[in-house]
């Protein structure tokens, strides 16, 4: 008896076309590219000392001792501050706080004026309630925001006229940079409008001497 051959099983080749695929590809990145919002850069606003030399050197430091603090940075994430003008015979004018909220910024919040005022905390509801109007208003625009803040820390408020707090910040050499943009991270999230960096004399250096700072 004949033997049956044994049947093969015909093989197929398969190909996938990858053509429509990469047509399909371009036009999502074209879209995603469209219609993405390129994230904006980040920059900190600096409130730079007059350079008009027609100014007098005494009228470009003139302020009122209630609407001074001096913030002074110093080693091993250190913060002191001064209210008023100094008095470099006293070492008890030089105050040690801590960062945060409870520390420098509460400081600031609850420094009062001559005239009987905390402008920090003014300006900070004032801010708290710019920010409310511009999240239930679309319409504000960018530029809008920024004007109407600036008036805010000018202490411009729409019911009153209230004082502003001018900051003078000194680093010691031993402060680290972090201590510094933290410093001015404060003054933003205080609303702090006049803001200067200055260097340490021999002054300041006597009180740190007589207060044991490093």
């Amino acid at each position: 008896m004949a033997k049956k051959k044994a049947s093969k099983q015909k093989k197929m080749n398969t190909r996938v076309d990858f053509t429509p695929m990469v047509d399909m590809m371009m036009l999502l990145i074209t879209f995603f590219m469209l219609c993405t919002t390129l994230s904006k850069p980040q920059a900190m606003q600096l409130t730079m000392p007059s350079n008009d030399k027609n100014v007098q050197d005494e009228d470009k430091s003139a302020t009122k001792a209630s609407h001074t603090i001096t913030i002074i940075l110093a080693g091993n994430d250190k913060i002191y501050h001064i209210d008023g003008l100094p008095n470099y015979e006293d070492a008890t004018c030089l105050k040690e706080t801590t960062w945060g909220n409870n520390g420098i910024r509460k400081v600031l919040k609850e420094h009062v004026t001559e005239e009987g005022i905390s402008p920090v905390a003014k300006i900070m509801v004032a801010k708290n309630e710019l920010d409310k109007k511009k999240l239930s208003n679309s319409k504000m625009t960018d530029e809008q925001y920024q004007k109407a803040l600036a008036e805010i820390k000018n202490g411009n408020l729409d019911n009153e006229k209230v004082p502003t707090l001018t900051i003078i910040i000194k680093p010691l050499d031993t402060a680290s940079y972090k201590n510094m943009v933290d410093a001015l991270d404060e003054m933003q999230i205080c609303c702090i409008g006049k803001y200067v960096i200055d260097k340490i004399n021999e002054n300041d250096q006597k009180l740190l001497a007589l207060k044991g700072v490093k």
